[in-house]
């Protein structure tokens, strides 16, 4: 390099300031785009609950609706045996108990409790139909997975800002197509589809808000925004619920907000990040310059010199195109990339298996899904306190262990404690809601600019994996109720081990090339053992 300093970005644009009335917007609307990726990932906890329910008699006696009433209270739950059978009615037979002997399916269909409406009541999925609940679940990770591969490639190649603004569209116009579905096909192909545009959308306005805001303002955006947003939509979730009893209004409502974002295309810009990137630097001065003018601050005359950012920059003759292989191509990358898979699809897995769990918890639903989605916003708030205090590996492996710790105990609780078995729940779904924030911050700092999104993307997929796995993990509880809580303890324990062996990124700039990625160098000097980060040329 000839002539001249080589700055980062962060040190090119440090004339915005950190908290302009251009970072200040750009954390309020990109936090707010997060609400309905909260409640769209968890909205099938009400969209397809199984109510209680039993079959539908037919034949020579009438029954009142306080008959009825009488019997659903008699039902335990849908999980018993006479949900799905009925005494064999005969002309000279009652419904009386004891008088008829012989069983039989439930021909004439079932009865529902009226307390809520979902696709289970409209579609009868239940007994023999009873694998579409979570059949129809899983498609929705698969959309999500689908997502979270191909989101990355193209967010990558055509701009974090038009692939942001297209999952949205994608997430809110299926919502709605979805709330007319005539059967269960239609919701199922939707379902995936909207799988798809919640996380797409998700991991995009995270990359677009991280890449505009430098690092002390990118952390609080990560976690005081943009993981509040998303918890806020979830807290959200159960009040829609509670006043809006049938699954197609709920999800009418849930596609409406993401109409309210279609204005912002005039206000929120491109990365500058991705923009110098890619070569196009007119462009990229332009975002800043006009941030710079909200935030009323003096622009140098040239704010991307040559000589100051070349590493930046690709040359129009000599532009590199990035692909998965890139991922793993160094042993840096490699070694980030592995690990990152292994603990995304772990803290997926606990995740999403204790948010969709709470309607099996006992006590009401809709004061169970309350209090979890409480636990998340806590959760978020002690990591923000936290993360500037402790290293980044050793945060993650506190919230992983003290999850697995709190479900395992589980299994020393004798049956009859359920209030202390649902205090233990939600402690472990405390302790992984905060490790399900931060790796989002965590591998967003480990993973360079030119494939960040790719990085991000195939994380991602990989915990989609294992979030598909979800609801039959909790089917499983049916059988053994602790059962459930055991795999994911283990899951959550084990993810703990792996991510101490990643690097610190604390205090560290936002890396924008493969060759900025850092690593760990492990001695051992007198006994203990020391790590310091550096950072290195390509391998």
């Amino acid at each position: 390099m000839s002539g001249g300093k080589v700055k980062d970005f962060d040190e090119l644009t440090s004339f915005l300031g950190d908290y302009g009335l251009f970072q200040i917007l750009m954390i309020v609307l990109l936090s707010l785009s997060a609400v309905p990726c909260g409640y769209m990932g968890v909205i099938v906890v009400f969209v397809s609950d199984t109510p209680e329910h039993h079959c539908n008699v037919s034949g020579n006696f009438t029954r009142t609706d306080a008959d009825v009433e009488a019997t659903l209270q008699e039902r335990n739950s849908w999980m018993e045996a006479d949900s799905c059978s009925r005494c064999k009615l005969r002309a000279n037979c009652t419904e009386t108990a004891g008088l008829c002997n012989e069983t039989e399916p439930c021909v004439d269909g079932w009865i529902y409790s009226t307390e809520r409406y979902t696709i289970v009541s409209e579609w009868d999925l239940v007994c023999d139909n009873a694998w579409k609940v979570p059949f129809s679940t899983s498609l929705f990770f698969v959309g999500v997975l689908i997502g979270s591969f191909i989101s990355g490639q193209l967010s990558d190649r055509f701009g974090r800002r038009p692939v942001f603004f297209c999952t949205m569209a994608l997430q809110t116009v299926t919502a709605l197509i979805q709330a007319a579905s005539v059967n269960w096909v239609m919701f199922c192909v939707l379902n995936c589809l909207r799988g798809l545009g919640q996380i797409s959308n998700y991991i995009t306005s995270l990359i677009l808000g991280s890449e505009m805001l430098n690092q002390s303002t990118r952390v609080n955006f990560t976690l005081l925004g943009h993981s509040l947003g998303f918890g806020i939509g979830y807290a959200l979730l159960p009040l829609f619920a509670y006043f809006i009893q049938g699954w197609r209004m709920l999800l009418v409502a849930a596609a409406i907000p993401g109409f309210l974002f279609i204005p912002t295309w005039c206000v929120i810009p491109e990365s500058p990040r991705w923009l110098l990137q890619k070569g196009r630097v007119e462009e990229a001065e332009l975002v800043v310059r006009k941030a710079a003018n909200w935030n009323r601050v003096p622009v140098p005359e040239v704010i991307f010199r040559a000589r100051e950012c070349s590493d930046l920059m690709q040359n129009k003759e000599e532009e590199q195109t990035y692909t998965y292989m890139d991922l793993i191509r160094t042993r840096n990358m490699r070694n980030i990339t592995i690990s990152g898979v292994f603990i995304w699809m772990s803290v997926s897995m606990v995740f999403y298996g204790l948010s969709l769990n709470t309607s099996n918890l006992n006590g009401n639903i809709y004061l169970n899904c309350f209090l979890s989605a409480v636990i998340d916003l806590v959760a978020y708030i002690a990591t923000w306190l936290l993360i500037k205090r402790a290293p980044r590996p050793v945060l993650l492996f506190s919230t992983l262990m003290f999850c697995g710790i709190m479900l395992l105990i589980m299994k020393l609780v004798p049956e009859d404690m359920d209030v202390v078995s649902q205090v233990l729940a939600l402690l472990g779904k405390m302790g992984v809601s905060g490790a399900y924030c931060f790796i989002y911050v965590f591998f967003t700092e480990l993973i360079p600019t030119v494939v960040r999104n790719m990085g991000l993307g195939i994380a991602s997929t990989a915990a989609r994996i294992s979030s598909i796995i979800c609801p039959y993990v909790i089917y499983v509880g049916v059988y053994n109720k602790v059962l459930p809580y055991l795999i994911f303890g283990t899951i959550s324990i084990m993810a703990a081990v792996v991510s101490v062996l990643l690097p610190d990124t604390r205090n560290n700039k936002l890396p924008d090339l493969i060759s900025q990625v850092c690593h760990y160098i492990f001695s051992l000097r007198n006994g203990e053992s020391k790590q310091k980060n550096v950072f290195i040329g390509n391998l």
